[in-house]
């Protein structure tokens, strides 16, 4: 063998939950192997790794991290392992990722941060009275901004959970949707109530609303509102006009906290019209009290090949750009 390969023995207690690390056929371990220079030898719940000294260490980390957290009963998939890869490709300890610390609790989830990124995003809605999340879909950008918001709520830190999205016509005619005007804008609120379901069940967010603990309506309702301790979150941020979003923004009163979530290479507003998003990141920008979180493709955490097709677009908006 290689005097510079080096190789470590890793035994996990149990049997199930080394085989769920291992993934299927152990597809877990050679997705190890096919990203990183390192050799993996599995024999029951023992595996051996072998890698240069530096790299060895990363990767000993990663399992057993990984390992910690099937102990707590998270799932591990392939996307997770991706994750753990990149982070060492980014020399990011993967104990800082997935640390309890900053996990999320709610009633039906226990939600790590998945990335280095996330992490960041979290700490900042901890800290900061409004937080800008910018960046491609699939980031877990409102994901995790109403998880902490249930957390808070549940916590007794803010008595209301506001959540709004500006119901713009994204090529298709609202007016067309079957229904009366609530059916009209369901569909544009469906992925906030889908993450809510996630975390409380359908039961308990029927009661809270019902409760006026949680509100989640259009952003053309909020005008005229004045919300004190409430957790406030704007989604699809980008499809606001800079009037929306000044209106959005002077809402929130004492005790209050603020979200905006949005991609700025997803704006639907007719007609050419600038987005609120881009102008109050300009406008805003160095605002005490405020803090910005910048997602990129890295750091989304859906299908690995969502993450191929928001870099293939991003590549050819660029070479759109220079022509």
């Amino acid at each position: 063998m290689d005097e510079k390969v080096q190789t470590v023995r890793l035994t996990f207690p149990d049997n199930r939950l080394a085989m769920r690390l291992f993934g299927e056929c152990d597809a877990h371990l050679r997705l190890l192997e096919e990203r990183l220079p390192v050799a993996l030898h599995p024999r029951g719940n023992t595996l051996a790794v072998s890698a240069t000294p530096g790299q060895v260490t990363l990767v000993r980390d990663l399992l057993q991290e990984l390992y910690a957290l099937l102990e707590q009963g998270e799932h591990i998939d392939q996307q997770r392992v991706v994750d753990g890869i990149e982070a060492i490709a980014e020399q990011v300890m993967p104990m800082r990722l997935f640390a309890p610390e900053v996990a999320i609790h709610t009633p039906r989830l226990v939600i790590h941060p998945r990335n280095a990124r996330q992490a960041a995003f979290i700490e900042t809605l901890a800290t900061a009275d409004l937080t800008f999340a910018v960046g491609p879909a699939g980031t877990g950008k409102t994901y995790l901004a109403v998880a902490v918001a249930v957390q808070a709520c549940l916590e007794g830190k803010v008595v209301r959970v506001v959540l709004t999205r500006p119901a713009v016509e994204a090529g298709e005619r609202l007016g067309f949707l079957p229904g009366d005007l609530q059916a009209k804008v369901d569909p544009y609120l469906r992925p906030l109530y889908d993450a809510l379901y996630d975390m409380l069940g359908y039961e308990k967010v029927e009661r809270m609303q019902e409760q006026k603990i949680l509100d989640i309506a259009p952003l053309a309702y909020m005008r005229g509102r004045t919300l004190e301790e409430a957790f406030i979150i704007l989604d699809e941020a980008q499809n606001t006009t800079p009037e929306q979003m000044k209106m959005f923004l002077t809402r929130f009163g004492q005790g209050s906290k603020a979200v905006v979530c949005g991609d700025v290479t997803q704006i639907d507003l007719p007609g050419g019209r600038g987005s609120g998003l881009v102008h109050a990141l300009k406008v805003l920008s160095g605002v005490a009290g405020m803090g910005v979180v910048h997602f990129t493709d890295r750091d989304v955490v859906r299908h690995p090949l969502v993450r191929r097709i928001v870099r293939a677009y991003e590549e050819a908006d660029g070479q759109r750009s220079q022509a």
